[in-house]
């Protein structure tokens, strides 16, 4: 989940001749600068008797995560992910996901050098449910999102964060694997690719992880999670293609909006049928809580969509994730509409 702040913007933000956009863009500046100023060393934190020896423990597990991420999985060594910055907050930012009434497809927000992305990011919790609250007064559907990382691209050295390294072992190297396959490639105005992609590396990072690292319990553990979040997306996508074709239909604004109640409905009763399989596993439970609309839909498939194509890549390059980097990077040099369909042939095939 990501927001891909460059300072680089400050530059630009005289360009921008509304008030909102320059607002909108000295917060984003602002709260990375804030962010980057918190941050101290690894090595600091461990020499401090100040640094609780729990928050020590995860900082070394953070560091040899950090090695193998390189070594074995052959992502960016720099200076990401070796420095720790305390927010004193839950969620680093806040994502707000907004789309038309009646479409499956997110509104977009265009940056300098970042290009187009699903969803808008702010620093401050206040100023996206303001802005969630808006989108809705407009009439579109929009979720407000907390995201417990984000990813500066490789333009400076992202640091740990509070409001992630008390994982467990397997998420949190889930999470800066994700991270630093977005240093490896990136693709401007193309979140579904990038995303998917990252989501394809991190999945196939854990599994190496915890092949030479975990012991029986972890990787059963990590199995069931992905079993989980496999069919949590699989029902999330399923739906949002019956309602996408559901919205081709040409139907009076109340009675499609009465339809479109009935299929979230019928999406929620599907789910609870999901969580008694797992045993009561609630971990869904907060995004079903949140009225889903056409935004949680987006939230979900802007991650995941492509990411069945990514893994039978890696799949096809025998597992080898230096020709799956190669392959996924000689698609990322194609015309957008080229390269889906490319990836959509990796499936059919």
């Amino acid at each position: 989940m990501r927001v891909r702040c460059l300072l680089l913007l400050a530059a630009l933000a005289p360009l921008f001749c509304g008030c909102g956009t320059l607002r909108y863009y000295s917060q984003a500046v602002s709260g990375h600068l804030d962010l980057m100023r918190r941050a101290s060393p690894i090595e600091a934190q461990l020499g401090s008797d100040a640094v609780a020896a729990a928050l020590k423990a995860k900082l070394r597990a953070a560091l040899r995560i950090r090695q193998f991420a390189s070594r074995a999985l052959g992502l960016p060594d720099n200076g990401s992910y070796k420095s720790y910055a305390d927010l004193g907050r839950q969620y680093v930012a806040w994502n707000v996901f907004a789309a038309p009434e009646f479409s499956i497809e997110p509104i977009r927000s265009c940056y300098p050098f970042a290009g187009c992305v699903g969803y808008r990011a702010y620093f401050a919790e206040a100023d996206a449910r303001a802005e969630s609250a808006a989108l809705r007064a407009r009439g579109y559907d929009a979720y407000v999102g907390g995201v417990p990382a984000y990813s500066t691209l490789g333009w400076f050295d992202d640091p740990l964060l509070n409001t992630f390294i008390h994982y467990p072992e397997a998420e949190l190297a889930r999470l800066i694997f994700h991270e630093l396959a977005h240093q490896l490639l990136y693709v401007k105005n193309d979140t579904r690719f990038n995303e998917s992609f990252a989501t394809t590396v991190e999945q196939a990072g854990v599994e190496r992880w915890l092949a030479e690292n975990g012991n029986e319990r972890e990787r059963a553990a990590f199995d069931r999670s992905q079993r989980r979040k496999r069919e949590f997306v699989a029902l999330v996508l399923k739906y949002r293609t019956i309602l996408e074709q559901y919205y081709r239909q040409d139907l009076p604004a109340q009675e499609m909006r009465l339809g479109k109640a009935r299929r979230f409905a019928e999406m929620e009763q599907e789910y609870r049928r999901l969580k008694a399989s797992w045993g009561g596993f609630a971990g869904y439970e907060r995004w079903f809580a949140g009225n889903p609309n056409n935004a949680t839909l987006a939230s979900v498939a802007l991650y995941t969509e492509l990411a069945p194509a990514f893994r039978a890549l890696l799949e096809r390059e025998g597992g080898d994730l230096q020709r799956f980097y190669a392959t996924a990077k000689d698609l990322a040099k194609l015309p957008k509409e080229e390269r889906e369909a490319r990836m959509r042939s990796v499936l059919e095939n």
